[in-house]
């Protein structure tokens, strides 16, 4: 289970960063900055806490309220629009950013889940399946993986059919017969394979 030995490791404030949404064919891609203070990781809540797609849907809702209610967080996004402009990847460190900003408080150090780094400002340590290691990256990871789920079931209500509600955007067997049938949203990566393929076929269509 993930614990604070890294964190330990380091003098001052140390706080972990997760993302959620690099895969999906639509949405945006989520990331959360969170820290512990040292009072809160005694509570019974932390021993809880896992990479989120590790523990329950239930679980992961009780995680949420504790880890908002008792730890410093930011919580941000990149939209599709950034995706398709910038790439997946730069948009993930460019959510991660802005997760780290919106927290509100400097850190001495910041632990990135994965192998690459976003531009902080402050010193930080990437940490690859960070979210089975930290316990601030894995309260990152819930917070991230919650907030996402949320709002794409939020946009399934409004472009329903796609069953973003069950599957947050993953080209799932129903997500990809719903493109062929519906079509797709403005909320759809375009430049994702699946997408890109079915916007050539539509040009070339109606060319």
């Amino acid at each position: 289970m993930p614990d604070f030995h890294i964190e330990n490791q380091y003098h001052g404030l140390v706080c972990g960063i997760d993302e959620v949404g690099r895969g999906p064919l639509a949405g945006p891609v989520v990331a959360a900055c969170v820290y512990i203070p040292e009072d809160i990781r005694k509570l019974d809540f932390v021993t809880d806490l896992n990479d989120s797609k590790k523990i329950t849907l239930k679980k992961r809702e009780l995680l949420f309220h504790e880890i908002t209610s008792h730890c410093i967080y930011g919580i941000n996004q990149a939209s599709v629009r950034e995706i398709d402009e910038i790439n997946i990847l730069q948009a993930s460190l460019l959510a991660m950013k802005r997760a780290y900003l919106s927290m509100g408080k400097q850190m001495h150090m910041t632990l990135i889940d994965g192998n690459k780094s976003p531009d902080l400002p402050c010193k930080t340590q990437t940490v690859v399946k960070g979210d089975s290691i930290s316990a601030s990256i894995a309260a990152a990871s819930i917070l991230a993986k919650v907030t996402r789920d949320r709002m794409m079931a939020e946009l399934d209500e409004i472009y329903p059919g796609y069953g973003w509600n069950t599957n947050a955007g993953y080209g799932s067997k129903a997500h990809m017969e719903a493109l062929d049938t519906i079509g797709i949203t403005p909320h759809h990566r375009t430049t994702f394979a699946p997408i890109r393929e079915r916007l050539k076929i539509r040009s070339l269509e109606s060319a």
